[in-house]
């Protein structure tokens, strides 16, 4: 542009001058000599101070790695436990176990134990074989592995038979679980290097999908191939899910039992091992995989049988001299010290009798009579304060004048959990009343007997009638999709009868409920925090504080002990020795707290390819960490704008729901796997994973029915509803409650209509036909206490 100059900022107008230079061209030229300059020195000073803590951040972090990696490969750390799982029936593992053994071992010929050490690439480690097809063993492997080695064979000319059903599952098991480090092995490769390569290749292609970005593929034919690897896995850094380094546990090498003198019921277990991850003190509580809770009586640090610098002509633990190896320091409890085995709540029966006020509690009764007394509003008749306080102010004119009817029941419906006009629970109680109940059809009764599914009793059943239960919990899971919620209200029972402990909301999301009204019995043996994120903070730090002391009372990480773990039923340790000689013991250490039961909540998913439906209240079996223990769990939805949740009659597919269950209490994070039994005596199968969500005993689950019913004569916004109930007091009962429509209407009943329970209803819009009204209500579901907690029982 011909003319034109380009612009030039002044120096008081530039962005990039700083404040104290910013206004110097008003300032005197005599004056600006004595204006503050930064010294070159300081800004120095500040930017070498940045370095400095810079470099010393990086210090910490290396001694930091530094330190774990010698913790986990140094000579007094654990054997390093590895994990050979096949991705199909075709590979061969126990041939690929015992070539890493003779390459770790020294000796020549005989038989190899699992645990071996080896002086020259100065590693010790543990050898595990995953059994294909047993499920409960891989998942208890994959617990402590600290490296899973996947397998693969290259035999196979289709690419989906590299890894097969069974993998599969089992892989997305593990990933719920909390993946290790992981690697590939490629066996059955060609000689020939170039054939070689290229089926590499299409494995490593075909499965890299399958597992994480870092994890590497490695030939294992040969031995030079396992000596490749063996030296790089001995420099690498190993990684665990971080629920696994939060409590110390043992992977039970030998398994013992000897009888009490004083209790022939009763005997002690000893279970000999490297600890793990935390020390283990004497005086803290433990749990054996699927046996339960337990005190210890004892802690034998024992001499280490395979030193990694000590000269011995073998070096392969033998696992019948382990009673001979040479105890080196012995451990007892400190009866002050021990943590006890609580797990549930003595109630006090005394807790619930009524005393008498004091004077500060009648006069502030007085102050609440007098405040009630001066808000004066008129109500229908029978109608509470608390019932008042839902009454819709902005009626019709129709509706507002008095329209009492002289024959009107005194009783009513309660619309949000007033107790007057509401027939408490002890009413129910009644014989007749219970012989008819159990002649209703509903799809869904309210009154859950003990056992919820009549397959739990698979033993005194036949074929025939376990395939028709399973036939109708399929259709009722098939009915609860389409049709969610709605019940049909009993001709033989009066629904005010039937539905006598469900209430009415006005809002769902705003409606009060109180968390502490009419508690189940099972509330009064539980424990509760008043706050359980403090809490768990002060026990871990608690917990982490003890192991930085060095207390005198724990075993170190790395060292052999045996554990004697006392008052064990016999038939549970008849049966854990069973149990060893397929799937390996794990014993981990718990946390102050852990053994007390309360109401734990998990997010929980259904796994894809579980086609069977899971019922409410069934009995499944919980794998929370190293725990395990049966539970019969209710399932809701979980609402992120509200304090109440609606309960859901089946776990459905494809979304998250929050199960609420019975159980010991532990601390999160923490994965969930949830098996479930066959109808038959068949090994259960995966069901569905999650993870722990809360503790909180005061988490509202409402349990909602939709009672229907259907227009008989519409007239502009009035309508006559008829087949909701069937006699005009049920109208009366549930007058309160708001009604509304599938097509988005909203009203309220007026009055009843005749004698077989139609009744006339008031809408906020014009009513069609064809839609249907709906009544909701709700009361407050609670899981089931389960019947046995630990799973072993049933093996």
């Amino acid at each position: 542009m011909g003319g034109s100059r380009s612009q030039v900022n002044k120096p008081h107008k530039t962005r990039f001058s700083s404040k104290s230079s910013r206004n110097i061209h008003k300032i005197p030229p005599k004056d600006k000599n004595r204006i503050a300059k930064p010294s070159r020195n300081v800004v120095q000073g500040a930017r070498a101070a940045r370095l400095q803590r810079s470099k010393m951040l990086r210090e910490q972090k290396k001694a930091a790695v530094l330190k774990e990696k010698r913790a986990s490969s140094g000579s007094a750390s654990p054997p390093r436990v590895i994990l050979l799982f096949p991705l199909s029936a075709y590979v061969n593992v126990s041939s690929l176990a015992e070539d890493i053994l003779r390459l770790l071992s020294t000796e020549v010929s005989g038989a190899l134990s699992s645990t071996v050490a080896s002086s020259e690439y100065k590693l010790r480690a543990t050898v595990l074989q995953a059994p294909h097809g047993d499920l409960l063993s891989c998942i208890e492997m994959a617990k402590v592995a600290d490296l899973i080695a996947f397998v693969a064979s290259a035999t196979e000319e289709s690419t989906c038979d590299y890894i097969d059903s069974f993998g599969s599952h089992c892989l997305s098991v593990f990933r719920s679980l909390g993946l290790p480090s992981t690697v590939v092995f490629i066996r059955n490769l060609p000689t020939e290097l170039k054939r070689r390569n290229d089926a590499k290749k299409v494995v490593t292609s075909n499965l890299t999908s399958e597992f994480p970005e870092d994890c590497k593929f490695y030939p294992a034919d040969t031995k030079d191939d396992l000596h490749k690897f063996m030296w790089l896995f001995k420099e690498q850094r190993l990684t665990a899910p971080h629920w696994r380094n939060q409590r110390p546990y043992l992977l039970a090498q030998k398994v013992d039992m000897v009888p009490e003198d004083f209790s022939p019921e009763k005997c002690t277990i000893l279970l000999t091992g490297y600890t793990r991850a935390h020390s283990l003190s004497v005086n803290q509580l433990v749990h054996v995989s699927g046996a339960g809770d337990f005190q210890l009586s004892k802690i034998e640090i024992m001499k280490d049988p395979l030193p990694l610098n000590a000269r011995k002509d073998h070096n392969a633990m033998d696992f019948d001299d382990i009673q001979d190896v040479e105890v080196i320091r012995s451990l007892s409890p400190d009866p002050l010290s021990q943590e006890p085995l609580l797990v549930e709540n003595v109630p006090d029966p005394l807790a619930g009798e009524q005393t008498w006020p004091t004077e500060e509690e009648m006069a502030e009764a007085d102050r609440n009579q007098k405040q009630k007394r001066m808000r004066k509003r008129t109500l229908p008749r029978g109608t509470s304060e608390y019932q008042a306080a839902w009454i819709i102010d902005d009626t019709d004119e129709e509706d507002s004048g008095t329209e009492d009817d002289g024959d009107e029941d005194e009783d009513g419906m309660v619309l949000d959990g007033g107790e007057s006009g509401f027939p408490s629970q002890e009413g129910t109680n009644n014989p007749d009343f219970e012989e008819d109940q159990a002649s209703l059809y509903l799809r869904d009764s309210d009154e859950e007997t003990e056992n919820d599914s009549v397959m739990m009793e698979g033993e005194n059943m036949t074929r025939e009638q376990i395939e028709d239960e399973i036939k109708k919990v399929k259709e009722a899971h098939a009915e609860d999709e389409e049709f969610p919620d709605e019940v049909d209200t009993p001709l033989d029972v009066p629904a005010r009868k039937r539905f006598a402990k469900y209430r009415g909301l006005k809002s769902f999301r705003t409606s009060s409920w109180d968390p502490k009204e009419s508690l189940p019995p099972e509330y009064a043996r539980i424990f509760a925090f008043d706050n359980f994120a403090r809490t768990q903070k002060h026990v871990i730090a608690k917990a982490l504080k003890v192991e930085q002391e060095g207390s005198d009372d724990c075993a170190p990480v790395g060292s052999y002990a045996r554990l004697y773990i006392k008052d064990v039923p016999l038939h549970v340790a008849s049966k854990l020795c069973a149990t060893s000689r397929t799937a390996p013991v794990i014993l981990c250490g718990l946390l102050q707290h852990e053994s007390k039961m309360s109401v734990l909540h998990f997010s929980i998913k259904k796994v894809d390819s579980y086609d069977a439906p899971i019922k409410a209240k069934e009995e499944l079996i919980f794998h929370v960490g190293f725990r395990q223990f049966v539970a019969r769990p209710i399932f809701s939805t979980d609402n992120i704008n509200s304090d109440k949740h609606k309960m859901e009659r089946f776990l459905h597919a494809g979304r998250f729901s929050i199960a609420s269950i019975y159980a010991p209490i532990s601390f999160p994070p923490l994965p969930l796997i949830v098996l479930k039994g066959a109808a038959g005596a068949g090994t259960p199968a995966v069901a569905a994973v999650g993870s722990l969500r809360s503790v909180d005993p005061d988490r509202i689950i409402l349990k909602k029915i939709i009672l229907t019913g259907y227009p008989q004569r519409v007239s502009k916004l009035k309508a006559t509803v008829r087949y909701m109930f069937h006699n005009p007091e049920d109208v009366r009962w549930f007058k309160p409650v708001e009604v509304w429509t599938k097509c988005g209407r909203r009203g309220r009943v007026k009055e009843p209509v005749g004698t077989h329970g139609a009744m006339k209803c008031i809408f906020n819009g014009g009513l069609q036909q064809h839609d249907t009204v709906c009544m909701s209500l709700y009361k407050r579901a609670y899981p089931k206490w389960p019947e046995h907690r630990f799973p072993i029982l049933d093996a």
